[in-house]
């Protein structure tokens, strides 16, 4: 009886001491948008890869989208519980900064980035680029044999061609699009929005809302991504797809992560940020997150050549997005109800 006893004993003290290492193994925290953490998107693979090498719990908590990342972390301010925002993208960045609640990430970014020449570099000393694209509209070729090859096209088409894009104020790619048009355009965004209005069906808050409802034949182009059709192509074989090349170029999207400065796990979140860049973390990004990697050791697969070049790379500096937002917000939503 007493052998039984003090077997149970010694038991429960060796599940109470494993327990107690078990609790004090550092967890870092990162916040970003729902689809890189969910179960098909990029966070499960690099949470799996990050740990093995760090002693450490990986947690991401998934938010609506890039714009929800940042209006988390500012609602939280120093008390926020994330050790990394990951998935904000170069349209937030000068408003993030604003809020003093970012670290310099010390990486170095000089030698090892492959972004698009004819945006002139990147210098940021808070946010660390890890993948990029372009927005474009996707359309089915066995649905629509002749897309609009440009923005004038695409207002002068039939008057039956419907499309779908999303709001700026709560959608990333809506966003995109509202930064497009204000590049192409300028001043006369609004009147552009106006031509644009009878094709749109709807107006989505997020993008799967409008990639579904284009999906299932409600509409015929959608506000999506460059990179969307090698989705179809590598996941399902499906080779009828296409984002539409625009004769004005394509507006980037640059995707950020950044540390809190709140972080009592500064160390590890640099860690986390540096291995983010290596070639395997870069190589998971284009069949999971759907986008180039932005470090050039990233392997990008041989589907991507199919992908359009677009002729063109537009991208405001985040300070001129900071200062216009409002204005460009006021001219899509006035351009739109006229």
């Amino acid at each position: 009886m007493m052998r039984i006893f003090m077997v149970s004993l010694i038991t429960a003290i060796s599940f109470g001491l494993s327990s107690a290492f078990a609790a004090e193994k550092p967890e870092l925290v990162i916040y970003t948008y729902d689809s890189f953490a969910s179960e098909w998107g990029p966070g499960p693979q690099i949470k799996t890869a990050f740990e093995k090498d760090c002693d450490c719990t990986v947690s991401f908590v998934g938010l609506d989208s890039s714009v929800g990342i940042l209006g988390r972390i500012q609602l939280e301010g120093e008390n926020s519980k994330a050790d990394i925002a990951l998935g904000l993208d170069t349209s937030l960045t000068a408003i993030a900064a604003k809020t003093g609640l970012f670290a310099p990430h010390q990486i170095d970014t000089s030698a090892n980035l492959s972004l698009p020449a004819d945006i002139g570099g990147w210098s940021d000393q808070y946010f660390l680029p890890y993948d990029w694209g372009y927005f474009a509209f996707n359309y089915d070729k066995s649905r629509l044999a002749d897309a609009p090859d440009s923005f004038d096209a695409l207002v002068s088409a039939e008057n039956d061609l419907k499309i779908v894009i999303q709001d700026p104020r709560t959608a990333t790619p809506g966003l995109g699009l509202m930064l497009w048009v204000a590049a192409v355009y300028g001043e006369e965004a609004e009147s552009y929005w106006q031509k644009l209005a009878p094709k749109i069906v709807t107006v989505t808050k997020g993008w799967w809302d409008a990639y579904s409802m284009f999906l299932e034949g409600e509409a015929d182009m959608v506000l999506s991504y460059s990179t969307s059709p090698a989705y179809h192509l590598i996941a399902e074989n499906k080779d009828n797809f296409a984002a539409a090349s625009f004769d004005e170029g394509h507006y980037m999207q640059i995707e950020v992560a950044a540390i809190l400065k709140s972080s009592t796990k500064q160390a590890l979140a640099r860690k986390f940020l540096a291995r983010l860049m290596e070639a395997d973390m870069q190589s998971i990004l284009p069949t999971t997150n759907w986008m180039y990697p932005a470090a050039a050791s990233g392997n990008v697969p041989a589907a991507f050549d199919t992908l359009i070049t677009p002729a063109k790379s537009h991208l405001f500096a985040p300070e001129m997005v900071a200062q216009n937002r409002d204005k460009w917000v006021a001219e899509w939503v006035k351009g739109l109800s006229q």
